[in-house]
């Protein structure tokens, strides 16, 4: 199959694919366009309408008209369900799920080294946990691991604690939790630096809605 038929007929791990794009697409940006959310997600024009139409037809967002003949769309909370669902089943492919990860957390790690973050602390026990504890980058390493939920004082052979304050002096924070990685992420910036959070990107927080 070609890729353009491939792209004109997705399958069903496409479907989620785009449809976990799309919602991510509106929660960051409510001005969006059918033409940016093309470019963004690399799909033809035509099936960026058509996926926005029907997400809007399933209830999981929200369209109103906007001046100068535009459109502004919100997720619903539906959409919010949805999003969240297809972000934990998009994570759960395990190959394609170490992969990135491993290559995000070490480019993560590069990027503390050359802003000068030599102590980084991992935010959530769990799998991603688990794959940035093997990554490394001269200048930065991995600490602690801060999990309010978690019990045993070791995870991954790093200690746990259960806030950031007792992971003493550490210069950022990892992201790596896998339950609900929005609203942790929410939770974090109301007490700690954005700036100083590092998100691998297949967690696809939305930093502009926070």
């Amino acid at each position: 199959m070609s890729n353009a038929e491939r792209i004109s007929t997705p399958g069903k791990a496409d479907d989620a694919e785009i449809t976990l794009g799309i919602l991510n697409a509106v929660h960051q940006n409510e001005r969006i366009t059918q033409r940016s959310v093309a470019q963004e997600l690399g799909i033809a024009l035509g099936l960026a309408n058509a996926y926005l139409k029907r997400c809007a037809k399933k209830g999981l967002i929200k369209v109103s008209q906007a001046p100068a003949n535009r459109y502004a769309y919100y997720l619903t909370p539906q959409g919010f369900a949805e999003k969240s669902r297809l972000t934990a089943e998009y994570l759960s492919d395990s190959f394609r799920f170490f992969r990135s990860a491993r290559s995000q957390c070490t480019e993560a790690l590069h990027v503390a080294s050359q802003r000068g973050w030599t102590r980084i602390a991992l935010y959530g026990t769990g799998e991603l946990a688990e794959v940035a504890s093997l990554c490394e980058a001269s200048g930065a390493r991995i600490v602690a691991i801060v999990d309010p939920d978690y019990r045993p004082a070791s995870f991954a052979q790093f200690p746990v604690v259960g806030s950031i304050a007792e992971a003493g002096e550490i210069d950022a924070l990892l992201l790596t939790t896998l339950a609900d990685p929005q609203t942790a992420y929410d939770r974090l910036i109301e007490t700690y630096p954005a700036q100083r959070i590092l998100v691998p990107s297949l967690l696809r927080i939305s930093e502009a809605a926070s």
